[in-house]
């Protein structure tokens, strides 16, 4: 029997506490999860440095893929077949892209993208084509099996219907993640009909549309979403773990370049820092490597990398304040030289940072990240667009939220054994704000 048709002796299931069970009876998923790639995904946190604030945040990027896959398995196996725009031939490739979808990512993910100037999709194309296990279990579906999964990833892929599927303004990749996320934050504003939201979807020859009778699920949706993304996502605390952590990777590299001589030598970074990152070495890196790494440097003699790796293993923060850097930039001047006149970096301790959000968007053809919007079916066949019917979506929609914090150590500012007039000028100003 041909291998892409190939079935387990009996179903295996993994137990999960969002779909209660994963269920795979194909060959080629069950091989999939087996390969060292994606195992790695064990070792990547979904929520990066939520976990400081929310303790229960500890999933894995593992959890939410094959969270993922189960919603797509249910959506083609459940709700699509037989239906007309649907082929059977697709269900395959759909499905080893749903679970590969996050395969890309590296320790603490977007914060870890940002410093390298790295994008985890590109990380997960060259994976998927590459001289990976994953590769070698996909090369035997077909020669070009490889490479029409990394298009479904890359959007790219002929077929928009699959690519909608799992990148989309709803989608399977963003209702695993917002269940997921409220379920091990402890929260319940990420909570939404899914069993509602899956029987109302419908195949259609460029994307996923829904019923208008589902309308009021979608809805539900939307502001789950939008909730999570101000009360999770954005936490001010969590941005203040993610500022430390990219300070210490920016410090690591700036010393590395000066040709500092580390105690504990960063050669899982040497590639990283010297822009020469294979993916072999790519792969190698998790949050264990980063943690240990933040763990031995508390010892280094660079007080400034000693200092912010001691404040990340240990959770001592950067407090805050808001902050509008279009309006208060005069303010965060004086606020740099005062620093300086303490002796404090403002480089790595005065740092501005910024959260942005378009909960829901209209399609707005050539814009950057044009966006598709979701549609509504109606009885007749036609379709309406959502914030067109919704007077809830149209209150948020093309809406962009933004929110600024300024990050200071507040330790330094309060201690007075040097330097106290400076920092009595510093609090005051901060005070103020």
């Amino acid at each position: 029997m041909e291998y892409s048709k190939q079935k387990l002796s009996e179903e295996k299931v993994f137990k999960d506490p969002v779909h209660r069970y994963v269920h795979v009876r194909d060959r080629v998923i069950w091989d999939l999860v087996a390969t060292k790639e994606f195992q790695r995904l064990r070792r990547i946190r979904q929520l990066g440095t939520t976990y400081f604030t929310f303790h229960g945040a500890e999933h894995s990027r593992f959890n939410h893929s094959l969270g993922v896959y189960e919603i797509i398995r249910r959506i083609i196996d459940d709700v699509f077949d037989g239906r007309k725009d649907w082929n059977r031939e697709d269900r395959l490739l759909t499905l080893c892209a749903a679970l590969l979808h996050d395969l890309g990512h590296g320790p603490f993910s977007h914060s870890f993208e940002k410093v390298f100037q790295l994008d985890h999709e590109e990380f997960t194309q060259k994976i998927i084509v590459g001289n990976t296990e994953v590769n070698k279990v996909l090369a035997k579906v077909g020669p070009d099996f490889p490479k029409k999964v990394a298009e479904v990833i890359a959007k790219t892929y002929e077929n928009k219907l699959i690519v909608s599927l799992i990148s989309s303004q709803l989608d399977a990749d963003r209702m695993d993640y917002l269940l997921r996320d409220a379920y091990f934050t402890g929260v319940s504003y990420g909570h939404f009909d899914i069993e509602r939201l899956l029987r109302v979807m419908r195949p259609r020859e460029e994307q996923v549309v829904f019923k208008y009778s589902g309308m009021h699920a979608v809805e539900d949706y939307i502001m789950s979403r939008y909730q999570m993304y101000w009360q999770i996502y954005f936490h001010p605390v969590t941005r203040s773990a993610e500022v430390i952590l990219t300070k210490i990777l920016h410090r690591a590299k700036q010393l590395h370049d000066e040709y500092y001589s580390f105690k504990q030598h960063p050669v899982h970074f040497y590639s990283l820092f010297e822009d020469e990152m294979t993916l072999e070495d790519y792969l190698k890196l998790d949050e264990n490597v980063i943690l240990y790494y933040f763990q031995m440097w508390q010892d280094e003699d660079d007080s400034i990398l000693s200092d912010l790796c001691t404040r990340f293993v240990n959770r001592n923060l950067f407090k805050y304040v808001d902050f509008d850097p279009a309006k208060q930039f005069k303010v965060h001047s004086k606020l740099e030289n005062l620093f300086k006149e303490a002796g404090i970096d403002p480089n790595y301790y005065l740092v501005v940072d910024s959260s942005s959000d378009l909960p829901y968007d209209f399609y707005r053809p050539g814009e950057e990240e044009e966006r598709l919007p979701i549609h509504l079916l109606k009885s007749n066949g036609e379709l309406r667009e959502l914030s067109r019917a919704s007077d809830i979506v149209d209150a948020i929609s093309g809406k962009r939220r933004t929110d600024h914090k300024l990050y200071y150590p507040a330790d330094f500012i309060h201690d007075d054994t040097m330097n106290s007039e400076t920092k009595q000028k510093i609090r005051s100003i901060l005070e103020s704000l």
